[in-house]
């Protein structure tokens, strides 16, 4: 049973070798593409039920006992994250070849999109932090080759700001690596939360969780360290936006609540409340940014900064309420930031232009992408009973119960900020009177533009109006991260 831990990183890889094999073949490379899409979503569906009813997966690569080996961890909460991050990957997939050109497709396409899947997925289920320092590059080097995806010169000159500040964190973080071996003499995550206990150099240590912290921050676009995302976000195709948007973040978030409940959750009152502060100023100034531009693609890339803030609220309170609050808005912006990227692209796409001074009157000959796009954004701004607002209402009870009253405050006003932001979108560019269609050629792609959107639209609303059979799953999560020696117990065997 061990080794199903490894087929939702081994699938995808095999699946990106083989597309670049026929990758000039448009038609064949497209449709086996999302014939192994699917498989690849059907099998970790298999993992995660089996790890939701037998506990966690440890596979030790190779036989080479823990912390000696390579070892994979699919437990609960990473097998929740690959389950939402293939459920995104089939979306995509299909929402590619309504929005690519073929020279683009045929241009590797496919490929780079299941290698970044495979390092996404890897850097989920890895069970030390030197090989998520390596999952990381995996996923970055897909992006690379996504970002550039079409040779426009926006896209070339944001490509070059996008691989610089990742150059520079990924310095840092195999750095930083190497100072935490130096002082606990290991790399496995289980164990390094063992040998920080033992450690006496817990200032050392601090400052070594504190760069790891920046590491991961820039990643995740955490205050200050948010400057880089918004138009590298923006400049690919939509279908490329709605994969960086909706996964790549994450994976910084994801790897800030595994280190910090696990590992680093010894100074408590010094990171975690550094981390309210930050999540306050990354709150506002992420809003600041969705409301100071025209650009819809830009309103829905700069609301990815304050998602950011307010899970990190969630670990920065630290209490099994607020955990499991960040854990079920992780889930749900991964499904609506995928939404809100392929909408924008689809109205970009059918209106000529991105700038909302340009557009009005689309509710006439697209009603679909118009109510989407409303029902999107009152999810994303967790109007009840929504997902969003699941999650807000989890990470709030978290902060009264802490009396955290300023992030609480924050928060609210922030949530109110996002949805004025996104309505924005619904009022300039669907209301209004009636206009000529200015490429009616477009209006039967804007359609089926619109019908991946629509797909996870559903299970985002599903995920909110159905949280009583979705909850206990998340609340089992907070649960087990916040006693780190069931997941040492798993990995070393004790």
């Amino acid at each position: 049973m061990s080794n199903l831990a490894v087929l939702p990183i081994l699938l995808p890889l095999l699946a990106g070798i083989f597309a670049a094999f026929i990758h000039k073949k448009t038609t064949v490379v497209r449709t086996v593409s999302k014939m192994l899409a699917v498989i690849n979503l059907l099998v970790v569906g298999f993992v995660f039920i089996k790890v939701k009813e037998q506990g966690s997966i440890v596979l030790e690569v190779g036989g080479w006992d823990a912390p000696f080996g390579i070892v994979l961890v699919g437990d609960l909460l990473s097998m929740t994250l690959v389950l939402t991050t293939n459920i995104i990957a089939v979306a995509s997939v299909f929402f590619a070849p309504q929005s690519l050109s073929e020279k683009e497709e045929s241009y590797y396409f496919y490929s780079f999109f299941f290698l970044l899947i495979t390092g996404v997925s890897g850097a989920f289920l890895t069970g030390d932090l030197f090989n998520l320092f390596v999952f990381f590059e995996v996923l970055l080097m897909a992006s690379y080759g996504l970002i550039v995806l079409g040779n426009g010169k926006v896209q070339l000159r944001e490509s070059i700001k996008y691989v610089l500040i990742n150059l520079f964190s990924s310095m840092l973080f195999v750095t930083t690596i190497a100072f935490l071996y130096s002082v606990v003499g290991t790399v496995n995550m289980a164990q390094i939360a063992v040998r920080v206990q033992e450690v006496e150099q817990q200032g050392i240590l601090t400052t070594i969780a504190i760069l790891l912290f920046f590491v991961f921050a820039t990643k995740a676009a955490v205050f200050p360290l948010y400057y880089w995302l918004p138009r590298p976000y923006i400049s690919p195709n939509p279908v490329v936006s709605a994969l960086f948007g909706a996964l790549l973040t994450k994976v910084g978030i994801y790897s800030i609540l595994r280190t910090f409940t696990l590992m680093f959750n010894q100074q408590v009152e010094l990171t975690h409340t550094l981390f309210i502060y930050l999540a306050a100023l990354t709150m506002i100034f992420g809003v600041i940014g969705a409301l100071s531009t025209h650009n819809i693609k830009l309103i829905v890339a700069y609301n990815i900064i304050p998602a950011v803030g307010f899970m990190l609220m969630g670990i920065g309170i630290f209490t099994e309420v607020s955990i499991s609050g960040t854990i079920y808005y992780l889930v749900h912006d991964m499904i609506i930031k995928g939404v809100l990227f392929l909408l924008a692209g689809a109205i970009a796409y059918v209106a000529g232009t991105s700038d909302l001074r340009k557009m009005g009157g689309l509710i006439h000959h697209y009603p679909v992408l118009g109510w989407l796009m409303f029902l999107a954004s009152l999810v994303l701004a967790g109007i009840p009973p929504f997902s969003g607002f699941i999650g807000k209402l989890q990470l709030i009870r978290g902060g009264v119960g802490e009396e955290q009253v300023m992030i609480i405050i924050v928060a609210l006003i922030s949530s109110l900020l996002i949805l004025f932001s996104m309505i924005r979108i619904f009022i300039r560019g669907f209301w209004g009177e009636k206009t000529d269609i200015p490429f009616p050629e477009r209006k039967r792609r804007g359609n089926l533009m619109a019908l991946p959107a629509a797909a996870l639209l559903t299970l985002s609303v599903l995920l909110g109006v159905g949280a009583e059979w979705f909850f206990p799953t998340i609340e089992s999560i907070s649960q087990y991260l916040m006693d780190p020696e069931i997941y040492i117990d798993s990995v070393l065997k004790e």
